[in-house]
């Protein structure tokens, strides 16, 4: 018997054979290989997998299906592993195919579908913001003769803020519309359409496993995602205080929202909500995976506890970490993230060690000598770190200390990073 991993992203970062060392069978792995390209990576050679291939054409062709039902056949797999965003629907799928347990289709298009996933909330009494499903100009237009500016525009299955676009005024709905962009041979079914909500994007993360969530935090972010492109200033993100009356009443939500939709037995969570100035808590979405930046290294800087691979285990049955199977975790201590957004312009030199013992991972990505170009997704980062702290305050504090260090030793082009 066997366990099929598919999976983008660093290798590096994910090693499922470490994670999955007792599991009483063979690993295969399907990988992306644009993805370990652009990491500088190399399929692994030694270690505990069975079989391991780099498959080209990953997101777009169906070459890693077609692979899959054949090492299905040739290894007897039992179970199969996705937990990135974009593999969640074809992972389910297959296990439809091959009748294998674990999360079916119906359960991840409800995480993935962005006008569902309302639909199901919404019916269970959770707010969210007016939406519609485009399928031609006319669809918008009518949305926003009813609800006026700003509008949001974004693909229902969409991931990274790719394709997201935030249309302000009737000046700049114009240009969108002379533009073209919002119909392709007169017909666009994957774009959606909603109200923009203002105020404060918070987040809630986790991890359920046997249908109950064993660790939950709720964060805020101290910037507007959409913004990945321009920004040129640390981005930063901050854990709530768990005595905070705001963290108590995003947990209460999530799980309420984890209780409407069709949720697998065991999975990692990343939910995002809308905190508007009347205090009002709106649901944005809520995705089925782990969430992305550096939310895995807030939570095992929480929690003690790296929230990824017990996800994975639990996946295909085996035990987590023994620490989670007291019951729910409460966080050790609180956490931050900061990250640089990459921007156009030649890398000169970028400080490669952080000097303060609360840095609890700091990453570069990219050299000195590399030419940047502006940010394609909003976790195309130039660099990222987590910290730690007693309190969100402190949290806070040490983030922009981070940054002014920064600051001070990095250089773009032919002056400073800023």
């Amino acid at each position: 018997m066997s366990v099929l991993v598919l999976h983008r992203g660093s290798l590096q970062a994910s090693p499922y054979d470490e994670w999955l060392a007792d599991y009483d069978g063979d690993i295969l792995l399907l990988a992306a290989a644009e993805q370990l390209e652009l990491f500088g990576e190399t399929l692994p050679q030694d270690g505990r997998y069975r079989h391991v291939e780099a498959v080209h054409g990953y997101d777009t062709s169906g070459h890693v299906e077609a692979r899959a039902l054949e090492l299905a056949r040739e290894h007897d797999v039992r179970h199969i592993v996705a937990t990135q965003e974009r593999d969640l629907e074809r992972a389910a799928q297959l296990r439809e195919i091959l009748g294998l347990p674990g999360q079916r289709l119906a359960s991840a298009s409800a995480f993935r579908d962005k006008i569902l996933m309302k639909k199901v909330v919404q019916a269970a009494g959770v707010e969210v913001a007016p939406y519609a499903e485009v399928e031609c100009a006319a669809d918008v237009i009518g949305f926003v003769g009813e609800h006026g500016f700003p509008i949001v525009l974004k693909p229902r299955n969409g991931g990274g803020s790719i394709g997201l676009r935030i249309v302000h005024d009737e000046a700049e709905f114009d240009e969108l519309l002379i533009s073209g962009a919002l119909a392709e041979d007169g017909y666009q079914p994957n774009l959606m359409v909603e109200a923009f909500v203002p105020g404060a994007m918070c987040h809630v993360d986790g991890l359920v496993i046997d249908g109950r969530p064993v660790l939950m935090w709720a964060s805020q972010y101290l910037y507007a995602l959409a913004t990945y492109k321009t920004d040129r200033n640390g981005r930063f993100d901050v854990t709530l205080d768990p005595d905070d009356p705001l963290a108590r009443r995003l947990l209460a939500l999530t799980e309420r929202v984890i209780d409407a939709l069709p949720s697998p037995r065991d999975f990692a969570f990343h939910a995002e909500v809308f905190r508007t100035p009347g205090d009002r808590l709106v649901l944005c979405e809520i995705a089925c995976r782990m969430g992305g930046a550096s939310i895995r290294d807030m939570g095992r800087t929480l929690f003690g506890v790296d929230p990824l691979p017990c996800s994975v285990r639990a996946q295909i049955g085996l035990p987590p970490s023994r620490a989670l199977q007291a019951g729910r975790l409460t966080p050790e201590r609180m956490a931050g993230q900061f990250v640089l957004m990459k921007r156009p312009g030649t890398v000169r030199e970028l400080p490669t060690d952080a000097p303060f013992d609360w840095v609890e991972r700091y990453r570069l990505f990219v050299a000195p000598g590399q030419v940047m170009h502006e940010a394609t997704f909003s976790g195309d980062f130039l660099a990222s770190a987590v910290v730690s702290a007693p309190s969100r305050a402190a949290s806070e504090a040490r983030l922009r200390e981070l940054e002014s260090w920064f600051q001070e030793h990095a250089a773009i082009d032919h002056g400073p990073v800023w």
